[in-house]
């Protein structure tokens, strides 16, 4: 088996050692590359580990190929297309679950207890001593997905004395998130959940209310939650907007949401530690062993 590797996974010397254990390895050097060199390089390759950048723009033009990949949104891939050509996708469900859920929760609390206003504060006046802080214990938290980052967050949720209820799939949404202190977005991007969280979604949220999301954009409508946010309906969100690309401070999604004062925004990094960056990998690894055994796992077409 040739096994050709993107350059940009950071991956440990261990995980090196597991993947020449494997094959043939190959590492490609993609920075500088032409389309027509990244493209001959993964051509010869049986099986290929890669982030989404060095292959979104030719992984249309592989044929017979294994892709394991370290992340786990695919939602950008045509797998209509892949299965035209007898290529085969696995991702890395659960890698991000530890470091996303710390950014939810995290947010949860930044939020219920205003810290950005007091963190470094200069003065207290009397109407912040008198300010109304709510906590954590004793609120109501709906998750909406119920997946790998959707059961921690509601774990961690449980350990604050916080209740906890779960949307699924064929829930009954409004009359769920009626009575939320917080609306916690976890969903998966697919048909079913495009463009779900709508204006309606967000003008039957409880006044009041945080809503906090890490997922892609394509799911809930901006300018609806903009809206809430104007109109008091909600006291505040936090938002990790997968959809505009990791680090990326320049899309115009991300930019309209940091106009916003009550809302608090970062550029697609929850899941940016260290434990993601070695999970994603292990896993990208046992899905590559799988496959060469003839048990293939994780497997998204």
């Amino acid at each position: 088996m040739k096994i050709v590797i993107t350059d940009n996974l950071k991956l440990a010397e261990d995980q090196i050692g597991r993947l020449k254990s494997l094959g043939e390895i190959d590492f490609l050097q993609g920075e500088g590359r032409s389309k027509e060199e990244r493209l001959r390089k993964l051509s010869e390759a049986d099986i290929i580990c890669a982030e989404s950048v060095p292959i979104a723009d030719i992984i249309y033009d592989l044929k017979n190929k294994f892709i394991s990949l370290p992340f786990v949104g695919v939602g950008w891939l045509d797998l209509k297309k892949l299965a035209h050509n007898n290529v085969k996708v696995a991702n890395a469900p659960g890698c991000n679950k530890s470091a996303v859920a710390e950014w939810i929760v995290g947010m949860m609390i930044i939020l219920s207890r205003k810290l950005l206003k007091y963190i470094n504060i200069e003065e207290v006046g009397e109407k912040d001593v008198l300010e109304h802080m709510p906590g954590l214990a004793g609120k109501k938290v709906v998750i909406l997905g119920k997946g790998n980052v959707g059961i921690r967050v509601g774990k961690i949720c449980e350990v604050f004395d916080m209740e906890v209820s779960y949307f699924k799939r064929g829930g009954d949404l409004i009359n769920l998130i009626k009575q939320a202190d917080f609306v916690v977005n976890c969903l998966a991007n697919n048909p079913e959940t495009k463009n779900l969280l709508d204006k309606k979604f967000f003008e039957s949220l409880k006044e009041g209310a945080f809503f906090v999301s890490i997922t892609d954009t394509d799911i809930y409508n901006v300018d609806a939650l903009i809206g809430a946010i104007d109109s008091g309906r909600l006291k505040g969100a936090a938002i990790d907007p997968a959809g505009v690309g990791i680090f990326n401070t320049k899309n115009d999604i991300y930019s309209k949401l940091r106009q916003s004062p009550k809302i608090i925004v970062t550029p697609h990094i929850a899941f940016h530690t260290d434990m993601t960056c070695r999970t994603a990998n292990d896993i990208m690894i046992d899905n590559v062993e799988a496959w060469i055994k003839k048990k293939p796992i994780n497997l998204v077409n």
